[in-house]
């Protein structure tokens, strides 16, 4: 295999995705903190929450189903309805956000265009909703390139830094969810109509 070819080969599978992505640049001794980031929003930082929650407990919700199943169902019915509230709340950011954009986004990192250029070597907080879910995640990345398109706009390519087991997990569950949907719409489209 060819330099070339190691160069271009990637380590995490990548989709083509729509979020709601914001971005702050990062100075001094934030952009060289390791520390978590905190967003000024409590609703983003609810939601946030509300997700990395769920995904702690769900093995805890495993356990409890093969012991008592009229129990389970009870959590997971209370479960929906907390999701429904998060769902009201990611409608309620999406305003502050702005409107969702076309995203290239892996468990690596997230590359997406941008009216105005940023540094290569910047470190970013980026805040984003990932739907259909509302998941809410604020991360930590660092610019890795800054390319012009012939649109006036700047690709931006950051990689992802300091990610905690939870965030990287959720990344991965929502892109094999949106991997088996596009699969899965592939299929469909591909029978014929009787």
């Amino acid at each position: 295999m060819s330099t070339q070819d190691e160069d271009d080969r990637r380590e995490y599978y990548r989709i083509d995705d729509t979020i709601a992505l914001d971005f702050t640049l990062l100075s001094g001794a934030q952009a060289l903190a390791s520390d978590e980031l905190h967003d000024s929003s409590p609703l983003f930082n609810l939601l946030s929450e509300l997700h990395l929650m769920d995904f702690e407990s769900q093995h805890l919700l495993r356990h409890i189903s093969e012991r008592d199943r009229t129990l389970a169902n009870y959590l997971k019915t209370m479960n929906k309805r907390i999701d429904l509230l998060g769902q009201a709340v990611a409608q309620s950011l999406l305003r502050d956000i702005g409107p969702p954009r076309q995203v290239s986004l892996s468990e690596g990192g997230v590359s997406f265009n941008n009216a105005q250029a940023v540094p290569p070597a910047s470190h970013l907080a980026l805040k984003m909703v990932l739907m259909p879910q509302a998941l809410g995640l604020l991360l930590r990345a660092k610019v890795v390139h800054c390319q012009q398109q012939s649109n006036g706009q700047f690709e931006i390519g950051a990689e992802f830094e300091a990610l905690t087991d939870a965030q990287r997990q959720l990344l991965a569950r929502h892109i094999l969810q949106r991997q088996a949907l596009e699969r899965r719409l592939a299929r469909e489209q591909e029978q014929p109509l009787p």
